[in-house]
């Protein structure tokens, strides 16, 4: 874990413009019809239909995705009672993280009030502006009236996150590292260290769980909580054990099953965890450094199950796993309160995914391919994209049933597809291509089964139901592999080329080629030799029809890959020339971009082949393609270099395709801007029209664009890049291809497999 130094979080938080949030607007606001739609007078409606209605504030306002996050700054972090401004970058922290993992809008609200009566009055002045309250950073005993009295007297959901996040999150480790140790938690002897207000709140969660008051023993910073001591407070004296036979920690735990620590660190020695039961479970939540740290603890216990709260460690105790769905799922029903029901429903989810198959992006952050349920893994990661579907949905579903939901959520597969598009996992596009290439699943080739992006890909296409997948490589190599990664080959065919099975096959498509190609000087010997070779045994496996689709290019070169692909497969032949394009999914859109990986320096008849493609391609995807041609300069400005090129072949494609929008030569703002492009060219047959294609001059520009455009904006979803133009559905994909990558491509190959069988009546 890299460290942070002083001047590293300083300059962080006030370089370019200072803290860590903003406020953006979410309506049109560039015209004065807008700001009078968002203002006076427009702004007056909704104003009166909100003063009729009060329930229609989460209609016409941000109320229903804004979270406040408010703290007096009496306890923050580790550094105690520093005041509520100092408090602030935690509070705007905790507002990114809102935002960042479940699309919730915050606004930090620091009040300078220790008295728990007047806090208590200031909130509720405020509520009626959101739809939700978190608790952030008060002290003990009063977090704990502050929040009883805050969710008495609001009708929406308060929290106090240290409290019950840290809870939560530890009972659903607590549940599943009892599955791992064999034990049941209502026999579990439990001894908590610390007594502040995370502690108490997660061994009364842990009570509501199953486990037995009399099985606990807590500590404060006097020693053990007993009956005898006169100088403990009600939350306290809840968890006073009989025992007068145990004082301290080392007596406490002595045979104990579990220990969780939220205290200080290095208070939990060797000694005292060999002294607990077998397979003992220790939670040493301290940050930043724990009660005991990873190393000390494994090297006196080989057999213990431990979590800390850091992310250098398994087992991350993290409260981001659980308050940002939380909140999303009460948020999302219009809850009254988050109750306990929402809670333990968190829990369970919780739990319940750390025993799901891990998706690629989860091992790829951590740099492991094979995190599975067990002593290392019983809590899922924070970046796991699946805590939004399966966290939110649990607690939206308990407000629900709990009677506190005042709207009800009906259909909750379009409620999880939602969800997955809020946060940039999946675009309604994404989701279209797979719906269609699961209706009608092709054989699709994977060529290099051996890599292992692509062998968990043809698992994930096959496990999404939208291909057959057929694997090329070495069939004991690809079944290692699959063993080393813990994923099943159920159902998926591997063809091993070089076996000598093999052989007719490949003398077969030998034939075939050299008499495809004999006037080009290939002969049987020469077509034979290149059957060794996967790209081109798996397009011709295509281009025979005892496969429908081929997936390339992890480790081959495009020139190879396009060179092998015109001899085998060829290029339309309405066409001379075949490109690719690929498709970005914003905020602001969904953009084609061609080409993006052929044709290095096209000429006009190339860009005139690449316009046209591209047209097709777009409709393909069921879009009415708007073209812009780009170059450096507008409409004839430059008569010299590339910029003739394209002004040719726009000429070309005015003339040929009269109906069809498209113009250039053009700069990229002026293709992207239409208010500023229909004032400075109003002759243009794009006025009026957002450009949705954009055909770039050579192969340079337009792979720098897709790159650049994927790396600036990390929400935009890229798929690509995408074929067009050769006589059969042959994919590439590129080296730096993502699992997830692949799979997207693959659907998209699928589904031109479907097209072109239509297409030949099959």
């Amino acid at each position: 874990m890299a460290k942070i130094t002083k001047e590293a979080a300083l300059l962080y938080h006030s370089q370019g413009k200072p803290g860590k949030i903003e406020v953006v607007p979410t309506k049109p606001h560039s015209t004065q019809t807008d700001l009078s739609l968002a203002y006076s007078p427009g702004v007056a409606e909704p104003c009166l239909e909100i003063q009729k209605n009060p329930q229609d504030a989460y209609l016409y306002t941000d109320k229903g995705n804004l979270v406040a996050v408010i703290s007096n700054g009496t306890a923050v972090l580790g550094l105690g009672d520093i005041g509520a401004l100092s408090g602030k970058p935690v509070m705007e922290g905790k507002g990114l993280l809102f935002k960042i993992y479940a699309g919730i809008d915050v606004f930090d609200i620091e009040v300078d009030e220790k008295d728990p009566d007047k806090f208590v009055e200031a909130v509720k002045a405020i509520a009626p502006t959101f739809g939700g309250i978190n608790l952030e950073d008060i002290k003990a005993p009063e977090c704990f009236e502050i929040e009883r009295r805050l969710k008495e007297e609001l009708d929406i959901p308060v929290m106090h996150d240290d409290q019950h996040g840290t809870a939560i999150i530890s009972s659903a480790g607590l549940l599943n590292a009892l599955e791992v140790a064999g034990k049941k938690i209502d026999e579990v002897k439990i001894v908590v260290n610390g007594a502040g207000a995370s502690a108490v709140s997660c061994t009364k969660l842990y009570i509501s769980l199953g486990a037995r008051l009399e099985n606990i023993v807590m500590l404060d910073s006097k020693g053990v909580i007993t009956k005898t001591r006169t100088d403990l407070n009600e939350q306290k004296r809840f968890f006073a054990t009989d025992r007068t036979d145990i004082h301290t920690l080392a007596e406490a735990i002595k045979d104990a099953d579990v220990f969780l620590g939220l205290s200080k660190g290095n208070v939990l020695t060797q000694d005292m965890v060999r002294s607990m039961a077998s397979n003992p479970i220790v939670f040493a939540l301290a940050n930043p450094t724990p009660e005991i740290s990873y190393e000390d603890a494994m090297a006196a216990r080989p057999d213990v199950l431990m979590a800390t709260g850091r992310s250098d460690y398994p087992n991350q105790i993290n409260n981001v796993i659980g308050f940002p769905y939380i909140f999303r799922g009460a948020l999302d029903t219009q809850a009254r309160a988050i109750n306990e029901e929402m809670k333990l429903a968190a829990v369970r989810a919780i739990a319940g995914l750390a025993k799901q198959p891990v998706p690629d992006v989860v091992n790829e952050a951590y740099h492991v391919n094979n995190l599975t349920f067990g002593p290392d893994y019983f809590i899922p990661k924070p970046v796991d994209p699946r805590l939004i579907t399966e966290v939110s949905c649990a607690v939206a579903r308990a407000a629900m049933e709990s009677g506190v939901a005042r709207k009800h959520i009906e259909d909750w597969d379009a409620y999880r597809l939602r969800l997955r598009e809020l946060m940039g996992y999946e675009s309604k596009m994404t989701r279209q291509l797979y719906d269609i290439a699961r209706r009608n699943p092709q054989r699709v080739v994977f060529a290099e089964g051996i890599h292992p992006n692509m062998l968990k890909a043809a698992v994930e296409a096959k496990s999404e139901g939208i291909c057959q997948p057929i694997l090329l490589g070495n069939d004991e190599a690809i079944e290692k592999l699959a063993r080393q990664l813990d994923i099943s080959l159920d159902g998926i065919e591997i063809v091993n080329l070089r076996h000598p099975d093999e052989a007719p096959r490949r003398e077969r498509y030998a034939r075939i080629l050299a008499e495809k190609r004999a006037r080009e000087g290939v002969t049987y010997e020469e077509a034979n030799d290149k059957m060794f070779e996967r790209n081109y045994f798996g397009m011709m496996m295509v281009e025979t029809g005892e496969a429908d689709a081929f997936i390339t290019g992890l480790y081959t070169k495009y020139s190879n890959t396009i060179k092998v692909a015109k001899e085998v497969i060829g290029i339309r032949p309405e066409y001379k020339h075949f490109g690719t394009m690929h498709i970005l999914n914003s905020k602001k859109g969904t953009f084609f971009l061609a080409d993006t990986l052929i044709n290095r320096h096209p000429d006009t008849e190339t860009l005139i082949d690449i316009a046209r493609l591209a047209e097709y391609t777009v409709r393909f995807f069921n879009h009415t393609p708007v073209m812009a041609m780009l170059s450096y300069s507008n409409f004839g400005a430059d008569a010299a270099g590339s910029p003739v090129k394209v002004h040719q072949a726009v000429d070309y494609m005015q003339q040929h395709y009269p109906e069809l929008a498209i113009d250039g030569e053009m700069q990229v703002n002026f293709a992207l801007n239409r208010d500023i492009r229909d004032v400075k060219y109003p002759f243009t047959r794009l006025k009026g029209k957002d450009v949705n294609t954009l055909i770039f001059p050579n192969l340079s520009s337009a792979n720098s664009a897709y790159q650049l455009l994927q790396g600036m904006d990390t929400e935009a979803e890229l798929i690509g890049p995408i074929q067009m133009g050769l006589n059969k559905p042959i994919h590439f994909t590129d080296f730096e291809s993502s699992v997830r990558d692949i799979v997207n491509i693959t659907a998209v190959a699928v589904i031109d497999a479907i097209v072109e069988k239509k297409k030949a009546g099959r």
